[in-house]
């Protein structure tokens, strides 16, 4: 069945999943422990909407591509097209925050980059991207304040804070549309933390995002 995105209280958002845009090393410590330098302008991928699952789902088929590893990351719902817009305009189009899992098969990640190849294989295969419900933008919201956290077995993993964002929302968002028109229903992955790495079999994971979402998930 085709992804649906909801908000917390389980609705519809009435938006049908479109592309997953995502950030790689958007923040410089995640960049330092993957020996990758860190990035003067954001680096931009897509994800298909075929690689979106409910976070809640087991995660059990993704095993079947070989070892992957976990990034945790804020994602934004977009609700209105968006095309060659300011950092002022960007964040009236949000109308939802949660929580994704970017997954990667990073062994062969690594191949493909030591090739030049595109990352397509280890990025947006099926499943690649389990993605929450959404809380709905209401009200004001200090962007450069949102905490969020992963925890594997009741241990915390990873921690994130916008603040310490390179590229923040706003400019990723008016970055994004000088090439890529956003249209209803895009999903934005802001980039990851430090604290990646191997997800491991038979584990429960909790993820918390402090506008109020606590999900949590297994793998088997």
């Amino acid at each position: 069945m085709p992804f649906t995105t909801r908000f917390v209280d389980g609705l519809e958002t009435g938006l049908p999943l479109g592309k997953i845009l995502c950030v790689g090393r958007n923040y410089a410590e995640h960049a330092r422990e993957l020996n990758n330098p860190v990035p003067t302008s954001p680096i931009l991928f897509i994800k298909p909407p075929t690689s979106a699952v409910e976070l809640e789902e087991p995660i059990e088929r993704q095993f079947s591509h070989g070892e992957v590893h976990f990034e945790t990351e804020l994602a934004l719902l977009i609700g209105e097209r968006l095309s060659r817009v300011s950092a002022e305009e960007a964040m009236s189009g949000v109308v939802g925050v949660g929580l994704a899992l970017d997954l990667t098969l990073r062994d062969v990640q690594s191949r493909l980059k030591e090739k030049g190849h595109p990352w397509e294989r280890a990025k947006a295969f099926d499943g690649a991207c389990p993605i929450s419900r959404f809380v709905p933008v209401e009200g004001e919201i200090d962007w450069n304040a949102i905490t969020f956290h992963l925890d594997i077995n009741g241990e915390r993993q990873q921690s994130g804070k916008t603040s310490d964002m390179l590229f923040d929302m706003p400019a990723l968002i008016e970055e994004m549309t000088r090439t890529f028109t956003l249209e209803p229903g895009d999903v934005i992955l802001t980039g990851t933390p430090s604290g990646v790495g191997q997800l491991p079999r038979d584990a429960v994971l909790g993820l918390s995002l402090s506008l109020g979402l606590d999900v949590g998930t297994r793998t088997r």
